[in-house]
Parts: C-alpha cells; sequence; structure tokens
C-alpha cells in the first residue's frame, strides 16, 4: 500500500471511530497505536486494522476467519486481532466492537497496575523486614 493509500486509510480510520471519547492515533513502529484516553486498544498496520481481544472477545474474530497480527515473520500478538472488513464499513458496529476491545485494554491494564502495586508492597515489606 502507498503512502497515500496509508494515509486515507488512517483518515477512513479515524473518521470511523469519530464517535467514541477521546480517541487518538500515534505513530509506532511503522502504522498507529489507538488510544481511547490512556487504553491503548487497537493499532493500524499495513492498511488492517486489529482490536484487542482477550479469550471471550476473540471467539468473535477466528469464526470470522479473522487472524492475529503477525508483526515480524516470527513474531505474532495474539492479543490483538484483525477487524473484519464489513465491520470497518459500518460505524456503529465499529465502535461496538472498539468498546468492546477498550474494556479488554482497561482490564488488562488494572491487572498490571493492581500487580505493580502488589509487587511494590511487598519489596517495602521486605525492606522494612531487614535488621
Amino acid at each position: 500500500m502507498s503512502d497515500k493509500a496509508d494515509d486515507s486509510f488512517v483518515e477512513f480510520i479515524r473518521d470511523q471511530l469519530q464517535d467514541l471519547d477521546e480517541v487518538t492515533l500515534r505513530r509506532m513502529f511503522g502504522g498507529y497505536g489507538i488510544y481511547a484516553g490512556s487504553r491503548f486498544f487497537a493499532i493500524l498496520l499495513a492498511g488492517r486494522l486489529y482490536f484487542k481481544t482477550d479469550a471471550q472477545s476473540r471467539a468473535q474474530y477466528t469464526e470470522r476467519g479473522m487472524e492475529a497480527l503477525r508483526a515480524t515473520a516470527k513474531q505474532v500478538l495474539t492479543n490483538y486481532y484483525e477487524v473484519p472488513p464489513d465491520v470497518i464499513e459500518e460505524p456503529e458496529i465499529l465502535a461496538s466492537w472498539a468498546r468492546q476491545a477498550i474494556a479488554v485494554a482497561d482490564i488488562r491494564r488494572t491487572r498490571s497496575l493492581g500487580a505493580r502495586g502488589k509487587s511494590a508492597k511487598k519489596t517495602n515489606r521486605q525492606r522494612s523486614q531487614k535488621p
């Protein structure tokens, strides 16, 4: 895909997601990361849109024959699945799928922050127990 075609697809996706709050696109790794506020929920790469999934939401992607993001020949990001083209074409449906991806990002973020907090508490506890 040419740069001009990439740019028009990026703008198309931005327009399709305009009903969601605080959506921003940031350049990264030759593509774009898509955020809702501080929640990273999607990747736009090589003319394809990928949403963050979990075990439950992933089924709707795989049932439609969609695959995980293959970042390189050796790296597959199994938490990100390609969004079906017919979903991308319908802003209301795309927004619904995006909200689900944002919810997955929220869950993962909360777990990650909780794990960091626990390890920090454990470290502080260990420090206070030293003679």
